[in-house]
């Protein structure tokens, strides 16, 4: 059977600031059509991983391709433009702008289009998103729950290949995060490779069918997320010690 294209490949990826190594080479490779899910304690550089990946930090060592080329020392800007794109922890919206406005913005600056083909990408982001009846608020006018829908349509109005998601489901009800699981397969399925930084480990679960678990900014377990959350290095990752 023919593998799927690698999409994103990064490898030796080290991370420092200051004496403190937050990625240690790590080897990290999206592949068309995954859905991974990443987890691992607070401070083993998840979230590191990501902003390196994505170009808002650069690295100290190692090399990023994406779609074939070398993006390592590329701006985000530009990765973006090129198919990777990424939400953030705490959603950071355009204030003054209206909702359907953020995401218009995505689509002529992201996917560089302009005019009705423009409208057309924002209106489908906010439509798969669920915010259609309120593209005409403010984007500070609207709850926690919407301005992460909000997060995750602009990131769509840039049309990803690769999708970033850094805990985009904390702070959500049990219905709420049901929600978000139902756009994101509607995502899987129509072709975007999702990789997604999760705390709430069920509905991480529900999504990815490869799971990563990081640990002192190393990569510990790789594989399927049964077997990875079953891995005796992740339990103590998690725990601190294994149990008898």
């Amino acid at each position: 059977m023919q593998l799927a294209a690698t999409l994103l490949d990064a490898r030796q990826i080290s991370k420092r600031f200051g004496a403190l190594v937050v990625l240690d080479r790590v080897d990290f490779a999206v592949r068309e059509g995954e859905a991974i899910g990443i987890v691992g304690p607070n401070g083993a550089g998840k979230t590191t991983l990501m902003n390196v990946l994505s170009g808002a930090y650069p690295p100290d060592g190692g090399t990023i391709e994406l779609l074939g080329e070398t993006v390592t020392k590329t701006p985000a800007a530009q990765r973006c433009s090129r198919g990777l794109a990424k939400t953030h922890q705490i959603p950071r919206p355009f204030l003054g702008m209206t909702v359907f406005e953020n995401t218009y913005v995505a689509a002529t600056h992201g996917a560089a289009l302009q005019g009705e083909a423009a409208y057309d990408l924002a209106y489908d982001a906010l439509k798969l998103c669920g915010m259609v009846p309120i593209a005409n608020r403010k984007a500070e006018a609207i709850g926690l729950l919407d301005r992460k829908r909000l997060e995750l349509a602009r990131a769509l109005a840039t049309r990803p290949k690769v999708l970033l998601l850094d805990e985009i489901g904390g702070g959500l009800t049990d219905a709420e995060a049901s929600e978000l699981v139902a756009t994101i397969r509607e995502l899987i399925h129509r072709g975007i490779s999702i990789v997604w930084i999760e705390h709430i480990v069920h509905v991480l679960l529900q999504v990815a069918k490869r799971l990563i678990c990081m640990a002192d900014g190393k990569i510990i377990a790789d594989g399927n997320p049964a077997s990875v959350m079953s891995d005796k290095a992740v339990v103590e990752a998690y725990l601190g010690s294994t149990p008898e």
